[in-house]
């Protein structure tokens, strides 16, 4: 029988090359449900293509546009708005897979929502964990959920762990996340404060988002990653190390205790992972390119202890700083972030004040432990404003 789909995010990039797979196996999932936040020409023309039961955009506008493109068209597809539709197709019963891919602390509602409802999870949407913590992982026991990684570094990892899970505390030494080194993997440490938008959301490797391209060019991507690693594997953050992989062949790997490393490799191609998730335990065609290694293919490594690295990417070692602080701390370094990356975005703060933003911001927010989605959105929003007071305070500064 066919899967029923839920595509959180369906216009950006994840969503689009998630479609790009489920229309290589019509005969595998059916598309239940889109969502989209203001893309709606592309949301239109994913509904012609795949005729799904709902629509649902974030705002009234974009939905009654949508709506009006539809019924243009002759497509019955039903179109909603909102958080509340949202949580409505990530938890519907007809629902098997979800794939979370709204970027940031505004999926993690959605995500609790398919995580409750026992959905077989397919998580791009790191800041669901980040943000979420221990309230996420509750939410996913509970509801009986499966919970599969699509960031190609915890997909990396999870497919070299061995399947029995209960296994991991006797016999992993340490997870080894790889990093491009992004953009300015060799520039000066001294000249990123001059650092333009457009040159930050130029990746060598990798097609994504504009936030994401910034995450990736800061290393604050792979600070959150290491936070998320923690949480989907339950390892202390003493056994999560970065090194930079500025190929992007290994997307990660893992060392047991007998010394032994197990790496995943392949094309920077996310329909890889994509495809991993939502096929698993089975393997799919994903449309992804293979490594020719009848060709020189070269694989090299830097450490993160290198001096010039940890001026480059000052923002990585917030991640272990945030696991030892305590519980919440890791959202409010996720808000901050957003925040800055926003303004920097806009051309309000510099490249490299982006990390003064956020280190001010943990320095000025100490949460409460969360106990509900409620006291997480406080602390977000808490930490918005924080993050919002110390990007005025460090551009005034300089």
């Amino acid at each position: 029988m066919k899967k029923n789909l839920t595509v959180l995010g369906s216009t950006g990039s994840i969503g689009v090359n998630t479609l790009d797979i489920v229309a290589r196996h019509p005969d595998r999932y059916n598309v239940f449900a889109l969502t989209g936040a203001t893309q709606v020409e592309r949301m239109l023309a994913q509904c012609a293509s795949f005729k799904p039961e709902f629509a649902v955009m974030a705002g009234e506008a974009a939905a009654k546009q949508l709506q009006q493109g539809l019924k243009a068209e002759g497509i019955g597809t039903q179109v909603l708005s909102g958080s509340q539709a949202l949580n409505q197709v990530a938890s519907a019963p007809e629902v098997d897979l979800v794939m979370a891919a709204i970027v940031g602390a505004a999926g993690l509602a959605s995500c609790l929502s398919a995580a409750r409802a026992g959905k077989r999870l397919l998580l791009a949407n790191k800041e669901a964990l980040v943000v979420g913590g221990e309230l996420f992982l509750d939410a996913v026991r509970q509801g009986g959920a499966k919970l599969l990684p699509i960031d190609s570094e915890h997909s990396a990892v999870f497919q070299a762990l061995p399947e029995a899970s209960h296994t991991w505390p006797q016999v992993v030494s340490k997870i080894i996340l790889t990093a491009s080194g992004g953009p300015f993997r060799t520039r000066a440490p001294d000249t990123l404060h001059a650092v333009t938008p457009e040159e930050a959301c130029a990746h060598p490797n990798w097609v994504m988002g504009r936030k994401i391209s910034v995450d990736s060019a800061t290393m604050m991507n792979k600070a959150l990653e290491v936070i998320e690693a923690r949480y989907l594997f339950g390892m202390t953050p003493e056994q999560i190390e970065v090194v930079i992989h500025p190929q992007s062949i290994i997307h990660s790997m893992v060392e047991f205790v007998d010394g032994s490393i197990v790496a995943q490799l392949g094309t920077p191609d996310m329909r890889m992972p994509i495809s991993y998730g939502l096929a698993w335990p089975d393997r799919i065609a994903s449309g992804a390119g293979n490594i020719d290694f009848r060709k020189s293919t070269q694989m090299s490594f830097e450490s993160m202890q290198d001096l010039d690295h940890q001026k480059r990417f000052p923002g990585l070692a917030l991640a272990w700083e945030s696991l030892k602080a305590p519980s919440g701390t890791t959202a409010v370094l996720n808000a901050a972030n957003e925040v800055a990356v926003e303004l920097f975005l806009i051309r309000q703060i510099q490249f490299d004040q982006i990390h003064a933003v956020n280190l001010e911001t943990m320095s000025a927010c100490l949460p409460e432990k969360p106990g509900s989605l409620e006291d997480l959105l406080e602390i977000d929003a808490k930490a918005r404003i924080k993050a919002h007071q110390a990007a005025v305070k460090i551009h005034k500064k300089h």
